[in-house]
Order: C-alpha cells, then sequence, then structure tokens
C-alpha cells in the first residue's frame, strides 16, 4: 500500500451524529528517514520529536512493521513494536518515533464526538496506559483497509459509515483487551503473522518465498502450516485476496476496472480482466452490472 492520508472537514451534521472522523492514513517511514516524513500536514498535527504536541482529539495508531518509542504527559517512555495500538487523548502531551534502524509503517485514525468521549471515559483505555497489544491481526487489518479505501472513494455519506467502521474497530480493541486469545503456539503466529503480510501487500506484487525469509521457518514448513490452516497455499491464498478486494471495490465504488486492477495489485488492465474472467466466470463489468441489480 502506498502512502496515503486525508484530513475531513467537519461540518454540523457530522458534529450532530455524535462520533466523527478527522483524519485517517497509512504512512511508511523508511530506515533512517526523517520522521515524520511530510510536512504538508495541517498545522496543529505537525511536530517534532522535541516539541511533541498536545491535539484536542482522540488519535488511535496501529503499528503493522519496525519499531519506535513512545511518551506523554502520562507515561513514561515506552518501545512500541509491531502489533501495537496506542490512543492519544485530547490535550495530552505526547510524541512518538520509529526507531531510525527499522522505520515503521503506521495506520491512524482521529475521531471525536459526544459518544467517544462517553465510551473512553467508561473504562475503555486509560490516558495512563494506552497501548494495546492486538499483534498482526489480519481482522483487524482488514477494519483498517475498509475504512481508508470509504475514504478513499468517498462516496455520499461516507462520514457516517466511516465512524461505524472506526466503532467497530474499537469494539474490536475492547474485545482483545478482555479476552485476550492470542494463540502462544510460535508456529501459528508466524501464520499469522504472514496472512497479516499478504493482506497488507495486495496492491504491490509480494514474493512468497522472499516473505518467509522473515520468518524464522523454512518454505517447506510454512506452506505444509499455512495449507493445513487455510485450506489453499499461500500463492493461491494471495490470488483470492486480489480477487476479494477487487470484487469488493467493483461493488462499493465507481472506480473504472484499471483502476480497481491497480488496486488490486495486477500489473495491467489486460492481466487483471482475464484473470478475473477465468476465476468469477464473468467479467469485471458484468460482475459490476449484475451487483448493481441484485441491490
Amino acid at each position: 500500500m502506498k502512502d496515503y492520508y486525508k484530513y475531513l472537514p467537519v461540518t454540523n451534521t457530522e458534529k450532530e451524529w455524535g462520533f466523527y472522523i478527522n483524519t485517517v492514513g497509512y504512512s511508511v517511514t523508511n530506515p533512517l528517514e526523517t520522521y515524520p516524513p511530510s510536512k504538508d500536514h495541517p498545522l496543529p498535527h505537525q511536530f517534532t520529536w522535541n516539541k511533541g504536541r498536545i491535539l484536542n482529539g482522540y488519535y488511535l495508531v496501529f503499528i503493522s512493521k519496525g519499531r519506535g518509542t513512545f511518551e506523554s504527559a502520562l507515561t513514561r517512555s515506552k518501545p512500541v513494536s509491531e502489533g501495537i495500538c496506542f490512543l492519544l487523548y485530547p490535550n495530552v502531551w505526547h510524541r512518538y518515533k520509529p526507531d531510525l534502524n527499522t522505520g515503521w509503517e503506521e495506520y491512524w485514525v482521529g475521531f471525536n464526538g459526544m459518544y467517544p468521549d462517553h465510551i473512553m471515559k467508561n473504562n475503555f483505555g486509560h490516558p495512563e496506559n494506552p497501548f494495546f497489544e492486538i499483534g498482526l491481526s489480519e481482522p483487524f487489518l482488514m477494519i483498517f483497509q475498509r475504512l481508508l479505501d470509504n475514504v478513499r472513494n468517498g462516496l455520499p455519506g461516507y462520514h457516517q459509515v466511516i465512524s461505524g467502521i472506526t466503532l467497530e474497530m474499537l469494539a474490536t480493541l475492547y474485545n482483545f483487551s478482555t479476552n485476550k486469545h492470542q494463540s502462544q503456539n510460535k508456529d501459528l503466529q508466524l501464520i499469522h503473522k504472514a496472512r497479516f503480510m499478504l493482506r497488507e501487500s495486495l496492491e504491490r506484487p509480494i514474493d512468497i518465498p522472499q516473505m518467509v525469509k522473515e520468518l524464522p521457518m523454512s518454505y517447506a514448513k510454512f506452506r505444509k502450516l499455512f495449507k493445513e490452516q487455510t485450506g489453499t497455499s499461500p500463492h493461491q491464498y494471495y490470488l483470492n485476496l486480489r480477487i476479494s478486494r477487487a470484487k469488493s471495490l467493483l461493488q462499493t465504488t465507481e472506480l473504472n476496472v484499471n483502476e480497481i486492477a491497480y488496486q488490486s495489485g495486477f500489473e495491467s488492465e489486460y492481466y487483471f480482466s482475464k484473470f478475473f474472467k477465468k476465476k468469477v466466470n464473468l467479467s469485471a463489468t458484468q460482475y459490476r452490472l449484475l451487483k448493481k441489480q441484485l441491490k
């Protein structure tokens, strides 16, 4: 996925809804790269490590790769790494940055309103301990990707839709924090990580054997365990993910087929169209028309 972020105008309509989103984004900071990498964020969101910043809303940050450091006026400096979410609270000074040697990848969403105030003040997270060790959860990544897709596509009424998606994200975090059920089996944790990495790489081709070199497991063992857990090979699983994403974009957006091919990780519209028809027995255009007729 390429860097993407957007700051949303908040009108009285969104405020009256009681739960509104003011920013969403995804960003990669490479090793040795200056952080934050961009200076074109609105002034209240800009910060440096030396000065930190204070925001007037809630923000959820998810680190999907790499490691770094977080601290706030209420929290001592703490290392953060992949699989950790942390919350930023209104009017609380904070700062965070990736490790220079690793960089990191981060997702974020900023939100506010009467309903988030109610949630946060009733035992959801604590400013003194704003961390959630959710791990590389593929379902959680799917929620974040759905959030980003809805903002990028900008269909009518999406402001209310994305507030609902963000609420689902918070509910997932709450459920995880109160029912910590992450598998302790190291091999299964690696398979979960691989599924996460495959989903996060949908917009670009991925060399699966090369990806597996990041895991302390032989490719033969990885392929065997992956098939046992998912019922399919890693390569087929990845192709199915790309087709599922294409189907979703065809149903929920007005993007042209070329853009959908690109966002689903295919190198050309021709290859995408050929592969889609082989898998679905319909062309992408026919599939879109059929789904519109069934609504």
